[in-house]
């Protein structure tokens, strides 16, 4: 959630997001209480023989990790692959329903039934062999000069990054482009170029020192063989080598995560005559030009210190191994739509080697998610249609509005904070735009060709189509309620530019949001989610932003001193926690997500007590409201995953994982009311170290 997604998935591309998920058992247990029983938590899936203040994860959720199974085909389970399997029923059976229609290819129904059936259709993918991707290796193979080669690097990129709403900064083209209101140009769209070309998830990949990240080079190295074998390349372990070696420079240019993650590093603005000076090696105009850049005066130079590297090496390296490198991603970023030998070999190294993930999911799951990412409005608007209640709208837009208005209530009670940099504070979560289930205008997909019968041209058109309607933004004023999550996808993000927060209708299920649960299950749950999109407005990165959206500094010296030394505490507990021996959370990479669970938690807990009204709580089978809204929290944030996967996230991940996110509550003093927490127990934190940001 770092003005960003609630949690992060590998791919905003293809659905779901799936932080976790459980055994058939255990799920019908967590996703439907007992009949006539408003408790929302979940007694079975605690272990009440463990003491709250020594493992306060371990007793919300103990008896479910004990009874839990990661399935085969997944790297991790938990509360949000609870919700996604609600998302995942319906869009079958939305699908179902749209495949017996017939519907004509030019309607948003005809296009969801035909890229479906021709990304199902596997026997025709392998029949067909590579000669879908036949026109695209065919262009690389005849790029003759350094100029060629610019345009077509320049062809090959797309709106497939988001550093400020969903920290994903990965991109195998070697630029990504993302396109809204520039960190210094209040009003005024431009497109961010940001570094890329790795096929690794994150620099470290090449450069650690870790015997595992050695391991999984070599894992690499032996399939980009793989691929360049079936390309028919003549040497493909040759061109392998010379793949590695070309993105070991790229990989040495780049940013690290951390360095990404500053926006004020960021914050440079280029007219194309500075792009074009300060990044000399290549042809600029070429590639910009095949890019449909060519007209755009200015860019975000977001990693303006890997530009001109990745410019040089582009004017440096042998024009060969360019090419290779070029055929390599052309194939592997379409592995999907691709024959048997070259998916099963992308699986085994992207789903196993880095995630631990034994099997594929079976392929008309695959075809169902791959179709709802590519065509996100088209699916979601008849998502909501069928499945998102008016009712379950207006009770969350009421939450919001109480959460809101209860850190409105705890910004205006800070004494340690100057006047005016709490009035702009007071502004800016006074005037946030939040979207609650779907967006109130959707795409047009009239443009866009989807045959029933060419999976790889249908997942290049959809690409293309949607960088196409990404960078027509370019130079037009910002929509503040634009929406960057389709409806069907279990997450809520924070905008921090357009001051907004998107809350999807498919995260607005149990076990995150039950209408017939108890408040307190409620508030700690779906309200804890909430309170927590607001708080990142105002986390180490959010707090940069004044209410307009511009990268401005609107605090006294001596306040932001006074929030940098609660983010320091706060890192600093994070670093602690040693989920693996020797692989400790990043205290500094997450904390843009560990302030917003803090100061999010709080505002939830303080609006579902004024939702009382001065009344006392009501007990259910012996849980006050404070616990009830405890454990809510806590038990949303039940998760288990492999430890290549784990690995993988504490390594590229802002957000740390879910039995740490848990622990927030020892920053919270009701909490040690609620559950009697003494001096001497593990959690227990004096007061003076509990953490208070906001």
């Amino acid at each position: 959630m770092r003005h960003s997604a609630l949690y992060l998935a590998a791919s905003a591309l293809t659905l779901p997001l799936a932080l976790g998920a459980c055994s058939k058992t255990t799920e019908t247990a967590a996703v439907k209480p007992a009949a006539g029983n408003a408790l929302g938590i979940i007694p079975a899936s605690m272990d009440k023989s463990v003491m709250p203040g020594d493992d306060f994860y371990g007793y919300a959720n103990g008896g479910w990790m004990r009874s839990t199974e990661i399935p085969a085909d997944r790297s991790s389970v938990g509360a949000f692959y609870i919700a996604d399997q609600v998302r995942e029923k319906n869009t079958r059976e939305l699908f179902d329903g749209l495949l017996k229609g017939n519907a004509d290819a030019g309607t948003n129904e005809g296009r969801i039934a035909n890229y479906y059936k021709a990304y199902l259709n596997t026997d025709a993918i392998d029949k067909a062999g590579l000669t879908p991707a036949k026109a695209d290796l065919d262009a690389i193979a005849a790029i003759a000069d350094k100029r060629a080669l610019a345009s077509a690097i320049g062809g090959t990129i797309r709106a497939d990054v988001d550093p400020l709403n969903a920290t994903n900064y990965q991109t195998e083209n070697l630029f990504g482009v993302f396109v809204t209101q520039g960190l210094n140009t209040p009003g005024e769209t431009l497109p961010y170029l940001m570094q890329g070309g790795i096929g690794l998830p994150e620099r470290e990949y090449y450069l650690g020192a870790d015997p595992k990240m050695a391991a999984l080079r070599e894992k690499y190295r032996g399939y980009v063989q793989t691929v360049m074998q079936a390309a028919g390349n003549p040497d493909p372990a040759g061109a392998a080598g010379r793949i590695m070696a070309l993105e070991t420079k790229i990989a040495q240019a780049h940013a690290t995560r951390e360095e990404s993650e500053d926006f004020s590093k960021a914050a440079k603005v280029w007219t194309r005559a500075e792009l074009e000076k300060n990044a000399p090696g290549l042809d600029w105009t070429a590639l910009l030009d095949a890019a449909q850049l060519g007209q755009a005066p200015k860019f975000q130079a977001y990693h303006s210190g890997a530009i001109p590297k990745l410019a040089a090496l582009v004017g440096s390296e042998p024009l060969d191994a360019w090419k290779e490198w070029l055929a390599f991603h052309t194939l592997n970023q379409q592995a999907n739509v691709l024959p048997k030998p070259i998916r099963d070999a992308s699986f085994a190294f992207y789903g196993t080697a880095l995630s631990g993930t034994p099997q594929q999911r079976p392929r008309d799951v695959q075809a169902l998610n791959a179709t709802s990412g590519a065509l996100q409005d088209a699916v979601g608007k008849a998502y909501v249609d069928k499945y998102f209640p008016a009712s379950a709208k207006a009770e969350v837009q009421k939450m919001v509005e109480e959460i809101k208005a209860a850190f409105a209530k705890r910004v205006e009670a800070l004494d340690w904070m100057a006047p005016s940099t709490k009035e702009e504070a007071l502004k800016k979560v006074k005037s946030i735009v939040v979207g609650v289930g779907y967006p109130d205008t959707w795409r047009d997909y009239g443009s866009l060709t989807i045959t029933g019968d060419n999976a790889y041209a249908n997942q290049k058109n959809a690409q293309l189509a949607e960088y196409r309607h990404q960078i027509a933004k370019i130079g037009k004023p910002m929509d503040r309620a634009e929406w960057w999550m389709p409806p069907q996808l279990v997450n809520a993000v924070n905008l921090p530019v357009q001051n907004a927060l998107n809350f999807p209708a498919a995260i607005l299920v149990k076990p995150f949001f039950d209408p017939a649960a108890d408040p307190a299950f409620n508030y700690g749950a779906i309200g804890s989610v909430i309170g927590h999109e607001i708080s990142h407005s105002f986390d180490n990165n959010g707090a940069l932003f004044d209410s307009t959206g511009a990268l401005r500094n609107w605090w006294t010296p001596a306040d932001f001193a006074r929030f940098q030394q609660g983010g320091a505490a706060l890192a600093k507990q994070y670093d602690g926690y040693e989920p693996l021996p020797g692989l400790h959370v990043n205290g500094k990479l997450t904390l843009g997500e560990n302030i917003a669970d803090v100061a999010g938690l709080a505002a939830a807990y303080q609006a579902y007590h004024d939702s009382l009204g001065g009344k006392a709580a009501p007990v259910i089978d012996g849980y006050s409201g404070d616990q009830r809204f405890f454990v809510a929290y806590a038990q949303a944030w039940a998760t288990k995953m492999r430890d290549e996967s784990l690995r993988n996230a504490i390594a590229t991940d802002g957000h740390a994982p879910g039995q740490y996110r848990a622990l927030t509550v020892r920053n919270l003093d009701p909490w040690y009311g609620a559950f009697d927490v003494k001096p001497g127990q593990k959690l227990y934190l004096a007061p003076d170290q509990r953490v208070k940001v906001w």
